[in-house]
C-alpha cells in the first residue's frame, strides 16, 4: 500500500514538515495551498527536494467552488484552475483535487455539473493534470461520494475520476459497500481520516476533531476492504484537521501518522480475510474466509494476543522511604534488592512493584515502567518496533532476565515479559539472595493502571495501545474535578485482566506540582480486612467527606452497618446491574498514589460516579500544603 499524507496534518514550515514526511517513512505527500503559497521555497526547490528525499509528490489541493456556477464564474474558475496546471507542471506534479462547490454554485443542476466539469477535464488534459472531484460532506448539492462519481461517470473523460475521503463518507453514515462496484480507474484518489463520533455541525467536525486512523471511531477496515475490493491501487493519504497536531512536534506527529497508516493497512487486511465478498458463499467450514488476492497488497504485522496480565509496576524516586512506608502498610512484602542494580521488589500475592532508584537523582515518586505478560516476547517487541515504537534498553548481566522494551508515547517504558501459566515471574529470584522471604500473605493482582496523558499526546497513546499492545478502547467518558474536566479512556483486554485509563488532565500547575496525579490500583479478595489491617499499620488513607457517605445511603440504601463500616475505613462503594465495587486510596507521594479495590459479582467498571470525590479531596489537600 503506497501511504501519503496531507501536509495540512502537520505543524511547521514546508520544509520541517516534507523532512518530517521522509524520516517517518510516507511514500508521497499531498501538498496543500497554503504550505506552498506561504513557503520561500520555488515550486522547482519544492520538486528537488522531495527528489532527493525519496518522497513523491502526489496530489495538489485544494481547488475549490468550482461547480455549478454562471458563465462569468466559470470563465474566472477556468483561467484559476488553468494557473494552478501550470504550477503543477513545476512542482512536477500531475493530480489535483477538487472539492464540490460550497460557496458559489448558485445552480442546482448535474447536466450543467457535467458540462463545466468536462470543460475542466478537457483543459486539464492539455496540461497533462487529472482532475479528482471530491464531494464535501457539507458541498451545497453535492455532497454524497456516490453522487459525485456519477457526475464522473456521466463525463467519462480520462482525466477525470474522484476522490474518496474517509470523512466525508463516514461523517455522514453513508454505505460504503457501493465502492466495490466502483470503476478502479476512475477513482484516482484515496484519503483517510479518523474521528471521535460527536453530534456537531459536521464542517466544524471536520475542521476541528479529525484524528488519525485507530485514534477515533470510525470503521475505516471496512471503508479500505470496499476500496481494495474495487480494485484501487493507488495512494492512501491521510487527511487530518486537528488543532492538537498542527501544534505539535512536527517529527512526533508524522511518526504517530505512519503508525496509523501501518495499522490501518494491517485491519484492512484482517476485514477481507474475515468478511466474504458481495456474492460469494459465507465462510468454509474452517472457518476462514475464502481468500482473494487484489491489485493492492496489503501488508500484515507479527501477530500477537492480547496480555495476559501485568508483570510488574515501577516506581523510580531518589528517597524512597514514603514509598516503602507506604507498601509494607499495604501489606506488601519487601522481597529484597537487585543483586545488581539499586532496585527494589515489595509483592503482594501475584502484585509486584519494582521501586527503582537508579539515575533518580531529586526525583519525586513517579511511575517510570509497566511490564506486561505476553507470549512471545521478542515478536510482541517485533511488532511494536515496525509500528515505530521506540526501543527501550536495559543492562543487564549474565544469567538475568532480558526484557524487551518500548517507549510508550508519555514516556512510560513498557516491557514484554514471558507469562506464565500460575502468575509467576522468572526474574524475581534475582533479587534478595541470601534473604529469607515471608510465606505468602494475602492475594493480590495489579487490577489497573491510572496513567495521565500530555494534552499534545493522548490521541497517539490511544493508537500506541491498541496498535502495539493489542488492547481494545473503551468509550471515553469525562469526570468533573475542580480544576476542570478530565478525559479518561479506559484500555484494555478482552479478558479485563489488563486495563489501563488514560486520562488527560486539565493544563494547570498549583505550587510547581501537578495537579493530576497517577496511580496503581491492586485488587484483593477482601477490601474491608485489608483496610483494617492497613490502618492499624498507621495508613494515611485518603479522607472522604461525610457529605459523600449521606448521599451513598440515599443512592443505595444499604445496610446501616456496612455503611458505618464504609465510613469508618473511608472506603468507597459502587453497584450496577452486574455487582459491587469497594475500593479506597492513599495520600500521594510524589506524583503517585495507590488504590485497593474489591470487585464482587462481575463488576466491570472503575467506581466512576466516586472520580469527582476523589478529584476534589486530593485538589484540597494540594492546595493545603
Amino acid at each position: 500500500m503506497r501511504t501519503g499524507i496531507a501536509t495540512v496534518c502537520l505543524s511547521g514550515m514546508l520544509k520541517e514538515k516534507m523532512q518530517a514526511c521522509a524520516i517517518a517513512g510516507f511514500d508521497g505527500i499531498e501538498i496543500f495551498e497554503q504550505d506552498l503559497v506561504t513557503s520561500p521555497l520555488s515550486p522547482e526547490d519544492v520538486r528537488k527536494m522531495a527528489a532527493d528525499l525519496g518522497l513523491g509528490l502526489d496530489l495538489y489541493q485544494p481547488f475549490r467552488d468550482f461547480d455549478g456556477v454562471t458563465p462569468d464564474l466559470l470563465k474566472a474558475n477556468l483561467r484559476r484552475a488553468e494557473a494552478k496546471f501550470k504550477l503543477m507542471s513545476r512542482l512536477g506534479m500531475d493530480t489535483i483535487l477538487v472539492c464540490s462547490n460550497v460557496a458559489t454554485t448558485t445552480i442546482d443542476d448535474d447536466g450543467l455539473r457535467a458540462e463545466q466539469l468536462a470543460e475542466l477535464a478537457q483543459l486539464a488534459g492539455d496540461h497533462g493534470v487529472k482532475v479528482a472531484y471530491e464531494a464535501l460532506a457539507w458541498g451545497k448539492y453535492v455532497n454524497d461520494y456516490e453522487h459525485a462519481y456519477r457526475l464522473v461517470e456521466t463525463v467519462d473523460h480520462p482525466n477525470l475520476g474522484t476522490c474518496l475521503d474517509s470523512f466525508h463518507i463516514l461523517s455522514r453514515d453513508w454505505d460504503t459497500s457501493h465502492i466495490e462496484a466502483f470503476n478502479p480507474e476512475k477513482i484516482f484518489f484515496v484519503q483517510v481520516a479518523d474521528a471521535p463520533k460527536l453530534s456537531m455541525d459536521v464542517l466544524s467536525w471536520s475542521r476541528h476533531y479529525r484524528v488519525f486512523p485507530g485514534e477515533g471511531q470510525f470503521e475505516l477496515a471496512k471503508f479500505m476492504g470496499h476500496v481494495v475490493r474495487a480494485g484501487y491501487t493507488g495512494p492512501v493519504s491521510l487527511e487530518v484537521f486537528n488543532d492538537v497536531f498542527r501544534q505539535s512536534d512536527v517529527d512526533r506527529t508524522a511518526v504517530d501518522a505512519m503508525r496509523s497508516l501501518i495499522w490501518l493497512e494491517e485491519q484492512s487486511a484482517n476485514w477481507l480475510a474475515d468478511t466474504p465478498a458481495a456474492g460469494t458463499k459465507g465462510a468454509p467450514s474452517n472457518g476462514a474466509a475464502p481468500r482473494r488476492r487484489y491489485p493492492m497488497e496489503l501488508a500484515t504485522l507479527p501477530k500477537v494476543n492480547e496480555p495476559a496480565g501485568f508483570n510488574f509496576a515501577e516506581v523510580k524516586a531518589d528517597d524512597t522511604a514514603q514509598l516503602e512506608k507506604l507498601l509494607g502498610q499495604l501489606g506488601f512484602a519487601f522481597e529484597g534488592r537487585h543483586r545488581t542494580k539499586d532496585v527494589q521488589l515489595w509483592s503482594m500475592g501475584q502484585a509486584r512493584v519494582i521501586i527503582n532508584e537508579q539515575a533518580a537523582t531529586h526525583a519525586e515518586p513517579a511511575i517510570a515502567a509497566l511490564g506486561f505478560d505476553v507470549d512471545s516476547p521478542v515478536i510482541a517487541s517485533a511488532r511494536a518496533q515496525q509500528l515505530k515504537a521506540p526501543v527501550v534498553a536495559r543492562k543487564v548481566q549474565a544469567d538475568e532476565e532480558v526484557f524487551q522494551g518500548i517507549a510508550a508515547p508519555d514516556s512510560t517504558e513498557i516491557f514484554l515479559c514471558q507469562g506464565s501459566p500460575d502468575g509467576t515471574a522468572a526474574w524475581t529470584h534475582e533479587f534478595g539472595e541470601g534473604l529469607e522471604h515471608p510465606s505468602a500473605g494475602a492475594r493480590a493482582v495489579i487490577d489497573h493502571v491510572n496513567l495521565a496523558q500530555p494534552w499534545q499526546h493522548f490521541d497517539e497513546a490511544v493508537l500506541f495501545y491498541t496498535s502495539a499492545l493489542a488492547l481494545e478502547p473503551q468509550p471515553f467518558a469525562e469526570v468533573p474535578s475542580p480544576s476542570g474536566l478530565v478525559r479518561s479512556q479506559v484500555m484494555q483486554t478482552s479478558s479485563g485482566a489488563v486495563r489501563l485509563v488514560l486520562n488527560l488532565a486539565p493544563v494547570q500547575q498549583a505550587h510547581g506540582q501537578k495537579t493530576y496525579q497517577e496511580h496503581i490500583a491492586f485488587a484483593v479478595d477482601d477490601l474491608v480486612a485489608t483496610a483494617r489491617a492497613a490502618r492499624d499499620k498507621g495508613l494515611e488513607f485518603l479522607q472522604i467527606p461525610a457529605n459523600y457517605y449521606e448521599d451513598l445511603d440515599a443512592r443505595f440504601d444499604l445496610e446501616p452497618g456496612f455503611l458505618a463500616t464504609l465510613q469508618e475505613l473511608n472506603l468507597l462503594f459502587d453497584r450496577d446491574a452486574d455487582g459491587e465495587f469497594l475500593h479506597f486510596y492513599t495520600a500521594t507521594v510524589g506524583s503517585v498514589f495507590f488504590e485497593m479495590v474489591e470487585r464482587r459479582g462481575s463488576y466491570d467498571g472503575y467506581g466512576a460516579p466516586n472520580a469527582p470525590v476523589r478529584h476534589a479531596v486530593q485538589y484540597d489537600s494540594l492546595h493545603r500544603t
